[in-house]
């Protein structure tokens, strides 16, 4: 059995890895109610790669994130984001979202978030899928 001194110092990581986190999805969710460009490229390393969905093709650095995100941007106020985080390894975070439109729109999220030693994001994939809103399962129409 380990000594309670020697796992001080993951103990310490972890709790600075889970507010990196909180303090980047904070930021985050600001970027997403403003789409203002410096909020969104302040998120990001300069080597950051972004993926909306996990087959994409990954937009590349702060400046491309921020065209990709603009291209497909949520007007502000017309969502409400909740989450958790699942678990950590080596600096990836994995993290559970639920967001909900203003018109109804239920979708479920996962994201991979992998920040820096500055806390800036150097990997991000999210899935997501529409969930209450939409009829599941075999049979399911609309």
């Amino acid at each position: 059995m380990e000594s309670p001194r020697r796992d001080r110092p993951a103990q310490r990581y972890r709790r600075f890895m889970a507010s990196a986190l909180e303090r980047w999805i904070a930021s985050y969710v600001k970027a997403w109610n403003s789409n203002e460009p410096s909020d969104i490229e302040a998120l990001f390393s300069e080597i950051s790669e972004y993926r909306s969905y996990p087959w994409a093709t990954p937009a590349i650095g702060p400046q491309a994130i921020v065209a990709l995100w603009l291209s497909g941007a949520d007007r502000a106020g017309d969502h409400q984001f909740t989450w958790h985080p699942l678990g950590e390894d080596r600096g990836c975070h994995f993290v559970q979202g639920r967001t909900v439109y203003s018109d109804g729109r239920v979708y479920e999220n996962l994201w991979i978030v992998g920040l820096d030693a500055e806390g800036r994001c150097d990997r991000f994939t999210e899935w997501y899928m529409e969930s209450a809103s939409k009829p599941l399962g075999p049979g399911a129409t609309g």
